[in-house]
């Protein structure tokens, strides 16, 4: 099975839940920080997550705790740059354990991971929504509560359809 996600909603199997996605939509990214949510096929390679905030951690994927002097490199002059990262860094990067719930939990996306290439764009997660749906800088985000549901399912290899194509493609992210 596989996740789908156009405009507005994520979809796996039965179960559709309302989410966020990049400021600039689904499209081909270009660079770091274009703000589009890439389009394609995506496996998961691990999942983040903040063991004070997400109890009893339900996957068959490989699960790894959030600490405080973690991050993710997205400053492309970097050698680590898409990678998990031990803080501090002398380069620009996301910091992953935070006040707010945005990273509790954090499904990793192996968008520009092998190879890397310097400049396409970084740190694509699907994570923790904030309230109001606010758009993303390129992720895809949603309720803690469905992300949870979802997980307890979920296979690694996820496909997305652009809302703007007529026919069925997988491609959009995640």
């Amino acid at each position: 099975m596989h996740i789908l996600i156009n405009k507005n909603y994520l979809t796996y199997l039965n179960y559709r839940a309302k989410c966020a996605i990049g400021k600039r939509g689904i499209g081909y990214k270009r660079k770091e920080g274009d703000l589009i949510t890439p389009k394609g096929k995506y496996k998961i390679k691990y999942i983040l997550y903040r063991k004070d905030r997400v109890k009893k951690l339900q996957s068959k994927l490989k699960k790894i705790i959030i600490r405080k002097n973690m991050g993710w490199c997205n400053d492309s002059k970097s050698k680590n740059y898409n990678k998990l990262i031990r803080l501090p860094s002398s380069y620009s990067y996301e910091k992953l354990y935070r006040k707010e719930n945005l990273y509790d939990l954090i499904l990793v996306l192996n968008y520009n991971m092998n190879p890397v290439i310097k400049n396409k764009g970084s740190a694509i997660f699907i994570h923790v929504v904030k309230n109001n749906y606010k758009k993303t800088e390129g992720c895809v985000a949603l309720k803690k509560r469905q992300l949870l549901k979802i997980l307890k399912q979920l296979k690694k290899i996820l496909k997305s359809k652009s809302r703007s194509e007529n026919r069925t493609s997988y491609s959009n992210i995640i």
